[in-house]
């Protein structure tokens, strides 16, 4: 039998077992809304679902039936016994349309029509007579006796069912009334549990996990105990047993999106548009449970996005837009909890007809919608029965997709929330937390208590103060930036947080690490990475995680609570909260995912950056300059500056490193120590002198402004102020005249550029350069990315791209994208380090445009100009 009808069988027979009672329910209690809710949803669900398998049959009795459970919803009908009545002739014909499914894989023939007259005259408030019971749509399949098998689990027997009506055929008994199977058939190899019973196993297996750990505990008091050799053996069943239950309960998230690309395509023929899914972390594995809660309701976002979201072909065509719209499915963990995005990049949540519904309804007056921010009114989309839909269809417009997705979610103590921008899309983000699981955790200390952090978000730990140095004999010790305290790490700077001034634990702890010696931990957060300061760091121990308890759900820096083999209860950290609570460390990484559009290492010009304020030539204004292109900060003292042939210059790691002030006066005479913001790029640096540094803040960096003056790249808004961004390269120019170009004046568009380059340095200064100078900029650190771009449906105007990288170099690359596609005939620039005439016969045999010295910044502008240019005139 067919995968997908296998499922829809299995599903459509539990929610019609789901039904029954419900409709009891609800004859008895007509008031019952949630009721009403449910059996509306379960109805809807089997609807939607048998029209995407191509069950026309069963789509019409089930959409007449939902039609008039729709009139019950909105009370112009009431649940009178000749309306439940009705509803019910609808499910048994449903019962036996799906009861012939199971017997012969296909739909059975059959007229509906006295029936589906029927629930229309309910529909609309009219009496119809009940029709005449109809004889049964498939002939009785004659009973066969199983073939006993070991592994089977009796079940209670049914209910006898009417004469008319067959009872619905499971999975399992459709395969008893086929043709005998091999013994090795899939089905007989299987059994289904319940989902309550391996949550009992999951428990147990826990507290054995907690009993191993504290007998683990007593036996290293006890050296040579006679109970060594067994503990590690039950330590070692313990782990495999842990290991097996686990894998009972986890499945990978394709496993629940298997279904969508078929829905995807028939959605695009029934609404006459042209959709792309693609779909990221199918490998993420989820609880049993949580997959089973998150189908139904990633099935109606889907559906949303494709209907509500996306354009059609021609409207899209108008906007500059790719004539094929994408739903984008995303699933990753991030530290305890697991990340679940649905985005289109259609036109956006239309904020108006979002205002004239909820006035329409009744959901808030105009006074109360206009203190209502611009997100307060959006998320008036997951109120029960909310729609923007014009009419009616088999796929959307009753309002109920939104409202599932939030009542399943929070089931389970998860919470949605959308992103969304008018022209560009809407991103939906579900995040999960991490209810009950297994993990490996580095045990810290801090403050004289003990926490856990998942190894999961764990990168490294760096020991800082008490005489600890790097390689270059340098001491490893914890600066200031502002009133952030960083680490100069492998020439990166690492925002650092102290658990124990976090938490309140022991005041002062940063000051202490300078000279008493402290543990970093390294934990990753989104793209970035943040050091926790800790006193103490132990092991690694396997911990049984347990939610935290309703009372600290809204301190965001715990994720769970756990139990130690000596039986202490301990907080366990998320590193992802940390950074949210404390606004260091580049925030969560559902942020910047959805911030960076390109996907996998790619990232937008005009994302959060994280920028350095400093204050120089005596000025009062700060000045701004991307963090990640400065490599150190020093304070050189002033006699360790001299002055050789008219230029300053210090000694500086076994090398002369050239000094540039950026008023030209030299160092301030009147300090003692001078303040240098170092750029390195290899073997090659140099210093900026400044008057003071000020802060670290993240901020988006657009050019808003041309360049007031040389030496600037423009004018942005920077922390809510006017502040000028520094040209970098124009000052590593005046210490080294090949360094970089001089600048370009603006061109009047903004294309799209894609740069590809491997090195960190040079793709974050041509990034803000090339954004500056009009262009609108996503970089790539490698060929592959780039790539898995073109193949994601990403456009551009122009490709960038180094020549000499791992992995991929330009030169592969260019063959790649020449081979076909959508970016065959886009330009191609290279950039190098070699510019003799056979590199640049190479380059463009392999199918680049053009060929430009590396650091020849004023000739790649000239040739993107021209490039594109030409290109436009093509």
């Amino acid at each position: 039998m067919d995968d997908l009808l296998a499922d829809f069988l299995t599903e459509t027979n539990e929610s019609l077992s789901d039904l029954d009672v419900a409709l009891v329910k609800l004859e008895q209690t007509p008031d019952d809304q949630a009721t009403l809710s449910q059996i509306f949803r379960l109805v809807h669900t089997i609807k939607g679902t048998c029209g995407f398998l191509g069950l026309s049959r069963l789509e019409k009795v089930a959409h007449a039936a939902e039609n008039v459970l729709g009139r019950l919803r909105d009370g112009t009908l009431t649940a009178a016994p000749d309306v439940v009545s009705g509803i019910f002739a609808g499910l048994d014909c449903i019962k036996e349309i799906v009861a012939g499914l199971g017997a012969t894989q296909t739909e059975p023939q059959g007229d509906d029509t006295a029936l589906i007259a029927r629930l229309a005259a309910l529909a609309e408030g009219r009496a119809a007579p009940a029709p005449a019971k109809a004889a049964p749509a498939v002939a009785p399949v004659p009973e066969v006796a199983p073939e006993p098998a070991p592994e089977a689990v009796p079940e209670p027997a049914e209910p006898a069912a009417a004469a008319s009506a067959p009872a619905p055929a499971t999975p399992e008994q459709a395969t008893e009334h086929a043709p005998p199977a091999h013994p090795t058939d899939a089905a007989a190899q299987t059994i289904r549990v319940g989902v309550d019973v391996l949550e009992d196993l999951m428990t147990l297996v826990s507290e054995l996990v907690l009993t191993r750990n504290q007998l683990l505990q007593l036996s290293r008091t006890h050296e040579n105990s006679a109970f060594s050799t067994p503990l590690q053996r039950l330590s070692q069943i313990t782990s495999d047993l842990q290991e097996g239950v686990m894998k009972t309960r986890m499945q990978p998230i394709g496993n629940a999106w298997n279904k969508l690309p078929r829905l995807v395509r028939d959605l695009a023929r029934d609404l006459d548009k042209k959709i792309e899914l693609v779909m990221r972390g199918q490998e993420t594995e989820l609880d049993r449970q949580v997959l089973e809660l998150i189908k139904d309701p990633l099935t109606h976002m889907v559906r949303n996005s494709a209907d509500h979201g996306l354009e059609k072909t021609a409207d899209r065509r108008a906007a500059g837009k790719p004539e094929a719209g994408r739903v984008m499915l995303n699933a990753f963990h991030e530290g305890g909890h697991i990340i679940i995005e649905v985005a289109d990049d259609g036109r956006g949540l239309a904020e108006d007809k979002i205002r004239a519904k909820v006035l329409a309804n009744g959901l808030a007056t105009e006074a109360e919608l206009a203190q209502m921010s611009e997100a307060q009114i959006q998320r008036f989309i997951f109120r029960a029965g909310f729609s923007t839909a014009a009419t009616v269809s088999a796929v959307s417009g009753r309002g109920v997709g939104m409202d599932v997705v939030k009542t399943n979610i929070e089931k389970i103590g998860g919470t949605i929330d959308l992103k969304s921008v008018a022209g560009k899309g809407t991103t939906f983000i579900i995040k999960i937390p991490l209810t009950l699981a297994i993990v490996s955790a580095l045990i810290v200390e801090a403050g004289s208590e003990r926490f856990a952090i998942p190894q999961i978000s764990v990168v490294e730990l760096v020991r800082v103060g008490g005489n600890e140095h790097r390689n270059d004999g340098s001491e490893m010790v914890i600066e200031r930036v502002g009133e952030t305290p960083v680490l100069r790490l492998r020439d990166q700077l690492l925002p650092l947080v102290s658990l124990d001034n976090l938490l309140r634990l022991h005041p002062d702890q940063v000051e202490q690490a300078r000279s008493d010696g402290a543990t970093i931990v390294v934990t990753a957060v989104g793209a970035s990475l943040l050091g926790i300061i800790v006193d103490r760091v132990f092991d690694t121990e396997e911990i049984v995680v347990k939610p935290v308890a309703p009372i600290l759900r809204h301190i965001t820096m715990f994720s769970g609570n756990t139990i130690l083999g000596d039986g202490s209860v301990i907080m366990i950290l998320d590193p992802n909260g940390i950074a949210r609570a404390t606004g260091v460390g580049g925030g969560s990484g559902a942020d910047a995912r959805h911030a960076a559009h390109g996907g996998d290492g790619s990232q937008h010009s005009t994302d959060r950056t994280p920028l350095l304020l400093f204050r120089a030539a005596g000025e009062a204004t700060p000045k701004a300059v991307p963090l990640g292109l400065v490599a150190r900060l020093e304070d050189i003292p002033r006699d360790k500056i001299e002055n050789a042939g008219g230029a300053f210059v210090t000694q500086y790691r076994g090398k002369l490193m050239p000094l540039i002030a950026m008023d030209g006066a030299g160092p301030c005479e009147a300090r003692p120590m001078q303040s240098v913001l170092v750029f390195a790029d290899h073997e090659r640096s140099m210093g900026l002198m400044v008057d003071e540094i000020v802060d670290v803040v993240q901020d988006r960096l657009r050019i808003e402004l041309g360049a007031p003056r040389p030496g600037a790249l423009g004018t942005a808004v920077i922390a809510g102020s006017a502040t000028d961004v520094i040209d970098t390269g124009y000052w590593l120019t005046q210490a080294w005249h090949d360094w970089f170009g001089s600048n370009e004046e603006r061109p009047k568009s903004r294309p799209r550029i894609l740069v590809v380059e491997d090195s960190d340095f040079f793709r974050q200064l041509l990034v803000p350069t090339l954004s500056a100078a009009g262009y609108e900029v996503t970089a790539a650190d490698s060929g592959a990315k780039a790539l898995a771009l073109r193949d994601a449906g990403a456009m551009f105007d122009a490709v960038v791209s180094d020549i000499e990288m791992p992995e991929m170099d330009g030169l592969t690359l260019a063959r790649r994208l020449r081979e076909g596609g959508a970016w065959a005939h886009l330009p191609l620039i290279a950039l190098t380090g070699r510019s003799g005439e056979a590199d640049a016969e190479a380059g463009r045999e392999a199918g680049f445009t053009d060929y430009v010295p590396k650091f020849n910044r004023e000739g790649l502008l000239a040739s993107l100009r021209q490039c594109l240019t030409q290109s436009v005139a093509a």
